[in-house]
């Protein structure tokens, strides 16, 4: 090794004077994920008011979702809370700060990925063979798309592994605004497709349609860019991205880790098949549904809880290397809390305002009665916002003591619910299999929750968990009052507005008015229940609202 590459690996990484409290922390990245969280919903919106709730745009959220949910189940919730303890202890126990061990991770990550992605590419045909029901319309249409996304595996990967080497220094908001740089190409590549000649549904279909491939090759540029734009970010912290070969110890602990965390993928994977076959066999659309309404409930998790999970997993982790279980054990109560008091009064309000959303959002142009249902199924699964808060909040505790067996096993029991519930949804009606899809989903997180919590203190002894049930009962109470407030004013504009919330005049009353009084009704309630946690939650959202 040359001087001055000894002299790279020694340098000390540059750490922040202070590391920022998780209010602080998690309220900078609020207004950064508000605005990638809408932009994502509204180039999604976008694609459904171009392409319908239709046959055509099941094949491209398909397609689409075999690399986006490697991402979401395995690279963004699985890697990240595996990687962040191990970077966490390195910089804790390295001369170096674990610059070198982190070098060779992104060096061995890197490479593991492109593997995965040349092998998914292969494989795109058996994808939708396998994710597809027999009665879908449009199979070749989902091969071809994934041809041309599937690569976004590796730039989802990447994006990933730098991510959290910033999380892992308290460096959040590079990461919470990289998603905005896709979101805009994704603008960009809507409106190309607008302009482009063709068939503006793809039927019939060829791979040389300028509209199929400003699609797919869009959506593919707009996650490398999302990768891309970390790079600047990665080099003022401190870390020298360079490949670097070798073996450390650790990598091999490393690896333990994350063959679980693959046990984790492959588990998750069957729901998603589940979730498809049965989708894909029903009624046109079905899978835009589900779809559609899971991205509107990841609008006020992804402001609300990603951004205080995310400040929070350094802390816990490095809480977890010191070896001090009830600073971990606080920060998870903490949590558990907060999200409650952010969380639940949405999930109340969305439960009795989900027909005037989806009308509100696609019927200004989209045909029938999609719309309404689109928002039924937003209705049918609002309650998971609080249960898949917590159940992640519970793995980032195991992930913090690198324990990645314990979340595996936990989502296996999940998936051995899910699906055979998820497939017994087809003993419905055609055109309510879907909500029972929603529904099924939902409950599969509450389930886990319960689990989590009776692990956790197996493994804890006592948890504190009477303040944070306390806290539950009082925000669930607080959050009828505010449903039935909505509900009362959805109620009236169906009374004297002309087809009421089937209009979009009158989803859109239903929805503002109805979404404002239910709020604050629900939060005066929890005022007036004195619940600890209003005034936190409250300074959190001025400062977002200053922000």
């Amino acid at each position: 090794m040359t001087a001055s590459a000894a002299a790279e690996v020694t340098a000390p990484i540059e750490k922040p004077e202070q590391e920022p409290s998780i209010a602080k922390a998690s309220g900078s990245m609020a207004v950064a994920t508000l605005i990638s969280r809408v932009t994502g919903f509204g180039w999604r919106l976008g694609l459904t008011v171009l392409l319908g709730i239709s046959a055509t745009q099941d094949a491209y959220n398909l397609a689409n979702t075999f690399p986006n949910m490697i991402y979401e189940l395995f690279v963004g919730n699985v890697l990240s809370s595996v990687i962040i303890p191990v970077l966490v202890r390195a910089r804790v126990e390295d001369e170096d700060e674990g610059q070198a061990y982190t070098q060779r991770l992104v060096t061995m990550g890197t490479v593991m990925l492109l593997v995965v992605t040349v092998l998914a590419v292969a494989l795109a045909p058996v994808l939708t063979a396998t994710f597809t029901n027999s009665d879908f319309k449009r199979p070749e249409l989902v091969t071809a798309f994934s041809y041309l996304v599937l690569p976004e595996i590796l730039f989802y990967g990447v994006s990933a592994l730098f991510s959290a080497i910033l999380n892992a220094q308290n460096i959040f908001k590079a990461p919470a605004w990289a998603p905005v740089a896709n979101n805009l190409i994704m603008f960009g590549t809507l409106a190309a497709y607008v302009v482009v000649p063709g068939n503006p549904d793809l039927n019939p279909f060829h791979m040389t349609d300028a509209k199929f491939l400003v699609l797919g090759i869009g959506s593919t540029l707009g996650v490398a860019a999302q990768a891309l734009v970390l790079v600047p970010a990665l080099l003022r912290s401190g870390f020298a991205l360079r490949w670097r070969w070798g073996w450390d110890r650790r990598i091999g602990e490393f690896g333990g880790l994350m063959l679980w965390a693959f046990g984790y993928v492959a588990v998750s994977q069957v729901t998603m098949w589940a979730i498809s076959k049965v989708a894909t066999g029903a009624t046109d659309g079905s899978l835009s549904i589900f779809l559609q309404s899971w991205n509107l409930l990841q609008v006020p998790y992804g402001v609300l809880g990603v951004s205080l999970l995310t400040a929070i997993m350094p802390k816990m982790s490095r809480a977890a290397a010191e070896g001090d279980n009830g600073a971990v054990l606080d920060y998870l109560s903490q949590g558990s809390r907060l999200s409650a008091v952010l969380l639940v009064p949405i999930s109340g309000v969305l439960t009795v305002l989900g027909p005037a959303v989806g009308v509100g959002l696609f019927g200004w142009r989209q045909q029938g009665d999609g719309p309404f249902q689109l928002g039924l199924g937003l209705t049918a699964s609002a309650f998971l916002l609080l249960p898949y808060a917590i159940t992640l909040l519970q793995l980032r505790v195991f992930y913090a003591f690198n324990d990645a067996r314990t979340p595996t096993v936990l989502r296996t029991i999940m998936v051995v619910f899910q699906v055979p519930a998820t497939f017994a949804c087809v003993l419905l009606p055609t055109n309510l299999v879907i909500f029972g899809i929603c529904c099924v989903n939902g409950l599969s997180y509450v389930l886990g929750m319960v689990i989590g919590e009776l692990w956790l203190r197996r493994r804890f002894g006592k948890l504190g968990s009477r303040r944070v049930v306390k806290t539950y009962v009082k925000t669930a109470v607080s959050s009828v009052w505010g449903a039935a407030a909505a509900l009362g004013v959805a109620l009236a504009v169906n009374h004297f507005v002309p087809n009421g919330i089937h209009h979009v005049l009158g989803a859109w009353l239903a929805l503002v008015i109805g979404g404002l009084v239910g709020l604050a009704c629900a939060f005066g309630m929890m005022t007036l229940l004195r619940v600890s946690e209003m005034q936190p939650a409250l300074n959190r959202i001025t400062r977002f609202v200053r922000r």
